[in-house]
């Protein structure tokens, strides 16, 4: 058995099989990681409840119920991240998965390399940001985004978001006026590896949060065949 640092980063593996969960334990721990892990919705639950870790990898398909509802409750009052781990590699299963709020989607096709790796890269994009980080409050219109707080407002009303929600308009707040393709806007997020399809996920999110009219978007438009760009006088 693999010792970790009780202070290492700490992972909640919620796996009801005890093979993939068996391998997936032994790579974080040998990554450095803390696994704690749980076969069922339940035990999930009341892992949940004794300590939040870090990170969430989260089995879609568990005896007692879905990891989407398990998601779906998280999401109430956190935005610790979450990674999907399903044996579905469907575009339905990863929408709803990153609409409830997920960092990622990962097929069980994958190595667990790979795994490890994006929840790394997951990790990362959810630490605190640094660039322009320094500048405080930045405005655009009536929205207001505070980069080194992570709090955003529109009208001056806060504007709730999830750790990924607020990574991706952190972006667009770097790039004003910038074009970004799908790709890129993946890269700067989410890394290398992953599913592109999370891009328009998060757009549409974040348009029905900053818009007053998300299909007439005036802060993130669309450039057809290009990519996406950020709208907004920075004052």
């Amino acid at each position: 058995m693999t010792h970790t640092d009780p202070g290492a980063t700490s992972i909640l593996l919620v796996e009801d099989d005890e093979e993939i969960a068996g391998l997936m334990r032994d790579f974080l721990e040998a990554e450095g990681f803390h696994v704690r892990h749980a076969a069922t919705g339940r035990d999930a639950t009341a892992e949940l409840t004794r300590a939040r870790p870090d990170c969430v990898l989260l089995d879609v398909m568990l005896p007692d119920e879905s990891g989407f509802e398990i998601c779906r409750r998280l999401r109430r009052d956190s935005d610790i991240p979450v990674l999907f781990l399903s044996a579905r590699d469907g575009d339905a299963d990863k929408i709803r998965g990153l609409g409830l709020g997920g960092d990622d989607y990962v097929v069980k096709s994958a190595t667990p390399g790979e795994v490890v790796a994006r929840i790394k890269a997951v990790l990362r994009r959810a630490a605190p940001a640094g660039g322009i980080a320094g500048r405080g409050r930045l405005r655009f219109g009536d929205l207001e985004v505070d980069l080194a707080a992570h709090e955003v407002a529109r009208e001056g009303k806060r504007v709730d978001m999830t750790a990924r929600e607020f990574e991706v308009l952190r972006v667009f707040v770097e790039h004003p006026r910038q074009v970004l393709s799908r790709d890129h806007l993946f890269e700067l997020v989410w890394g290398s590896f992953g599913d592109r399809s999370a891009v328009p996920v998060y757009i549409r999110r974040l348009r029905e949060k900053i818009e007053h009219d998300p299909a007439k978007p005036r802060y993130i438009v669309t450039v057809w065949g290009a990519g996406y760009r950020f709208d907004g006088g920075l004052t």
